[in-house]
């Protein structure tokens, strides 16, 4: 029996995994790295055991460090999460060779399908050799990990050499692993996976399928169970080569088998050996703990000969600090206030004052809805998400919001190109409710026309400058002897945290909560500007500034001061949450300063480089 359980992870997965140990009377202990000393998932474990440095190359990649804090702290057991050393041979036979119960399959299943080169070979596939023009497009993959990091398109023969280059980078930095390779890319397909249970004594289960097709930079984003629209035939073809894969490698635990749905044929992607992020909706539809399933099948549990009745439909959301008008950029900053109702499943790796740094996947949280139907599972996960409270940096959350009621989701007609062609339309969605503003600027003026007198002409309108969605907003207000007045507006309460207007006979409440200059109003996110901008505040034309914090991880070859270059060539790389970013010229001409070098550390805002424009 196992009663001291260590997660070789952080975050989200590892709180989740804790929260089944709790209910099954595990103690658990947690592993944190110096940039997680005040993670919640160090926080509400039983014990937890420090890995010195910040990097995950140095931390959670250090699969002997991650092995002595195991046996240090008392641990019986060691379960991995998902992504870091979750499909790494290696780790697992550490583990076992340390005397602790690997919550995972067999190291030998684990190399046979970790490779996405060497699983394809397995089942009669194989990647990509010299690739030509008649190839196109293709997609370069990481062959280890998964989450979408070391995942390039490559649609003309003179990018794949910097695909591939770029794609290795990310792949090492990531997993440790930069093997990658090629393989064709099919257009508009869905992307379906089915998760399997197996036990030691022979038993596999194929717990329905999941369609995940709605994905940013190959990552997904919202994910629901079963997959809609599938017929009778193609479900059980998934099924049958799922439970085929895990027979051809003995394989015992969790696990998901992923492939590219196009029309009613199915390709085969990979097979992760590990839990999957979007494991809830399973749960949800099957009533199960997948966690607490993977732990009784290390105890040499068996599972019963049929899974259990799928009931109803899940859907999923990723919540990701994260700009989509922006080209996904990850941001950082504090999050003063996160709460979500209470009628759907959340399951995140962070709470109220956490801070959201840039060492680690920009996810804040997974919100999951469980309804009788597929319409009501989306209406009731896009509802929680306009309810929840969200007070920090900038998210996907509108996104999500958007994403859930387009025609194309709501009809399951969506596929892997979902976001290529609606982003314009779900992310740049203009600066959020149009009186927000003037309540933020009515909840500043609160209480300020108790000082000075009142004079019989009419005081002169009060002007507030805000920003929302990278725009700048002016309104405008003025004391009477009434109190507060705004043009087209009734007021009627106004105070430091509440503003009540009436609009064309309507009346609508405004929550305010204010943190310095940035403010939230409902579920709108502005900043307040000053009223007179700093001078000293400008930069020279052409200027590259960094739009994210993080780290430079390389630098264009060749590229020094003087150097030519044209719109939009490729000038340095940065890494911030586990991805990278390309920063390019922003048009045709010289090199004029270039202030990054690899390894370097950067704020958001820090000057890159600058390009001189041709005249």
């Amino acid at each position: 029996m196992i009663r001291n359980l260590l997660v070789a992870n952080r975050g989200e997965i590892a709180c989740r995994v804790f929260r089944t140990c709790r209910e099954s009377g595990i103690r658990t202990v947690a592993v944190y790295s110096d940039a997680d000393a005040n993670a919640l998932h160090a926080r509400v474990a039983d014990t937890a055991v420090r890995l010195p440095g910040a990097a995950p190359a140095d931390t959670y990649l250090d699969a002997g460090l991650i092995v002595k804090a195991a046996v240090a702290s008392g641990a019986d057991a060691v379960h991995p999460g998902y992504g870091f050393l979750s499909e790494n041979a290696d780790f697992a036979r550490a583990v076992l060779d340390a005397g602790l119960v690997w919550i995972g399959p067999p190291p030998e299943a684990i190399e046979a399908m970790a490779s996405k080169t060497r699983a394809k070979e397995l089942m009669g596939l194989a990647p990509l050799g010299e690739v030509t023009e008649s190839d196109l497009p293709v997609l370069v993959k990481a062959a280890a990990g998964g989450g979408g990091r070391g995942m390039r398109i490559v649609r003309r023969l003179e990018d794949l050499s910097a695909a591939l280059e770029s794609a290795r980078s990310e792949a090492a930095s990531a997993f440790g692993d930069g093997e990658v390779f090629v393989e064709p890319y099919v257009e508009n397909g869905r992307h379906v996976e089915v998760q399997i249970l197996a036990d030691t004594h022979g038993t596999v289960w194929a717990l329905g399928t999941r369609d995940c097709s709605l994905q940013r930079r190959h990552q997904k984003v919202i994910e629901e169970s079963p997959a809609p629209g599938l017929s009778a035939q193609l479900t059980d073809e998934l099924h049958a080569l799922a439970v085929r894969a895990a027979r051809a490698v003995d394989y015992v635990g969790a696990g998901t088998v992923e492939f590219l749905v196009a029309g009613d044929k199915a390709h085969f992607l990979e097979m992760n050996t590990r839990l999957q992020v979007e494991h809830p909706v399973t749960e949800a539809v099957f009533g199960i703990d997948l966690v607490a399933e993977q732990i009784r099948v290390a105890e040499g549990h068996a599972l019963a000969e049929a899974p259990p009745r799928a009931r109803g439909h899940a859907v999923e959301a990723r919540l990701y600090a994260e700009d989509p008008a922006r080209d996904w950029a990850p941001q950082t900053g504090t999050l003063h206030r996160f709460a979500v109702p209470e009628s759907v499943r959340l399951d995140t790796g962070f709470t109220d004052g956490d801070d959201i740094g840039v060492h680690y996947d920009p996810m804040l949280a997974k919100l999951v809805a469980h309804a009788s139907t597929r319409a009501e599972a989306v209406r009731k996960l896009a509802g929680a998400l306009e309810r929840t409270t969200l007070h920090g940096p900038v998210t996907n959350r509108e996104l999500l919001v958007r994403s859930l009621r387009h025609e194309e989701f709501t009809s399951a007609r969506m596929d892997t190109g979902f976001y290529d062609r609606h982003l314009t339309d779900l992310a740049f969605c203009g600066t959020g409710d149009p009186y927000a503003p003037l309540a933020a600027a009515l909840a500043d003026a609160h209480g300020r026309s108790r000082f000075g007198g009142w004079r019989n002409v009419p005081s002169r309108p009060q002007t507030k400058h805000y920003e929302a969605a990278g725009e700048e907003i002016e309104v405008h207000y003025r004391h009477t002897r009434a109190g507060l007045e705004a043009d087209g507006v009734r007021v009627v309460h106004a105070d430091a945290a509440l503003v009540v207007l009436e609009v064309d006979g309507v009346r609508r409440n405004f929550e305010v909560t204010r943190y310095g200059d940035e403010i939230h109003v409902n579920a709108t996110r502005l900043t307040a500007l000053p009223r007179f901008p700093d001078p000293t505040a400008q930069h020279a034309p052409g200027s590259l500034l960094a739009p994210m914090p993080g780290t430079v991880v390389r630098v264009a070859d060749g590229l020094t001061v003087g150097t030519a270059v044209e719109a939009g060539q490729p000038l340095l790389w940065l890494e911030a949450m586990k991805m990278e970013h390309k920063i390019t010229a922003p048009s045709k001409g010289t090199l004029a300063a270039l202030h990054a070098a690899p390894g370097q550390q950067v704020t958001v805002g820090a000057l890159l480089a600058v390009v001189q424009p041709t005249s």
